[in-house]
């Protein structure tokens, strides 16, 4: 059993008309800003919610995609190359006060889903405004690893190891933000900054994302018949992307005061319920081998230590559900052991944990710059 995070991708920005802030030297840099503004627009209106385009036009002008998810994903990949192409060149005139001046009047602003006052905003979206091209540039990569995650969660039940392989893209594209595009955004960021703009989200991000492409490799695991064993050492695996996701997580919460508590909330229910998968599968390779008061033990341990349930009700009912099938499980193995084998049950100290085996890892982003010249003037 999975569960979600949805909202992620539910980013809002205001337009950028690149064309009419940066000056062009020569036609064909005009042209390529106009491009910019054009591929850009397609990502705003999508994110916006506010296109007239029909679904049958849509369909067409991604080449016969029908999924919206991968419609805006193409969107997001034809209009990387072009950003990427922008901020090269504006790195290299960087120190000209003149273009900084201009970069200004862009306006590049984001809301956030990672803030609570996103969720009670009464007037629509809070957003930011960092004058930065590294911000734009960043953003737009947090919406493509969001609408990656999105896109797997979207064919979960379909296709596992396209599933798995798309939340390794995902876990990938936050990799390189966290390590190549937001830290150099890091001293240009005022106090008042969206989450998704600081290196150690997009860490945590890329950690969620790993946790997410092992458990359907657990799943996958899981529908081939794979023995407990090796069960309980991939949940347990999953388990561990999860608590080092929390404890950077924790080192967030002291940059970010407004980050929502929900995401930790979310990251602490899925670390237990691998957890408590991982305690199950130990528990039944236990009984197997003929130590059921050590399976015993185990399962009492994993019960005890999940009294706490999670405040989001889809996720209470997936806990719940898994809590109930080990109640279960225990209550079975305790009458087993009580009538046949009357083993003693070892205390706590004694007991066994699951070994951890973690297989997924990020696939790497590599960025599809194109090698275009642009000439702006100063």
């Amino acid at each position: 059993m999975m569960i979600s995070y949805p909202g992620l991708s539910k980013l809002k920005t205001k337009q950028v008309v690149y064309e009419n802030v940066l000056l062009a030297r020569d036609s064909g840099t005009l042209e390529q800003l106009k491009e910019l503004s054009s591929k850009r627009k397609a990502v705003e209106e999508s994110i916006n919610e506010n296109s007239f385009i029909t679904e049958a036009i849509a369909r067409e002008m991604s080449g016969g995609l029908t999924s919206g998810c991968e419609q805006d994903i193409l969107k997001l990949e034809n209009y990387l190359p072009l950003l990427e192409n922008l901020v090269h060149h504006v790195d290299l005139i960087s120190n000209n006060h003149r273009m900084t001046c201009w970069i200004s009047d862009l306006k590049i602003r984001w809301s956030s889903t990672l803030t609570s006052s996103s969720i009670f905003h009464l007037h629509g979206p809070k957003f930011y405004q960092i004058n930065d091209l590294h911000f734009e540039l960043g953003m737009i990569l947090v919406l493509y690893g969001a609408m990656l995650r999105e896109r797997a969660l979207e064919v979960l039940s379909k296709d596992l190891v396209q599933s798995a392989t798309l939340f390794r893209k995902a876990s990938g594209v936050y990799h390189y933000l966290a390590h190549e595009v937001l830290p150099p955004l890091q001293n240009a960021l005022p106090p008042e900054r969206p989450p998704e703009a600081t290196s150690r989200v997009s860490s945590v991000m890329s950690l969620i994302c790993l946790a997410d492409a092992q458990a359907v490799t657990v799943k996958k695991a899981e529908e081939n018949g794979n023995t407990g064993g090796l069960l309980a050492k991939l949940h347990y695996g999953v388990q561990e992307f999860l608590v080092e996701a929390i404890s950077e997580l924790h080192s967030v919460a002291k940059e970010c005061k407004d980050i929502s508590s929900r995401l930790l909330d979310f990251i602490s229910c899925c670390k237990t319920l691998h957890e408590l998968k991982s305690y199950k599968y130990l528990a039944e390779g236990l009984r197997n081998d003929g130590k059921i008061g050590t399976a015993v033990g185990v399962l009492r341990r994993a019960l005890a230590n999940s009294k706490s349930l999670p405040k989001e009700e889809s996720w209470r009912l997936v806990s719940k559900q898994i809590i109930d099938d080990l109640t279960v499980l225990l209550r079975k193995y305790e009458h087993e052991n009580d009538f046949i084998w009357h083993e003693k049950v070892p205390s706590n100290g004694e007991l066994p944990f699951p070994q951890a085996v973690k297989v997924a890892s990020p696939i790497p982003y590599h960025p599809q710059k194109w090698e275009r010249t642009l000439v702006l003037k100063m």
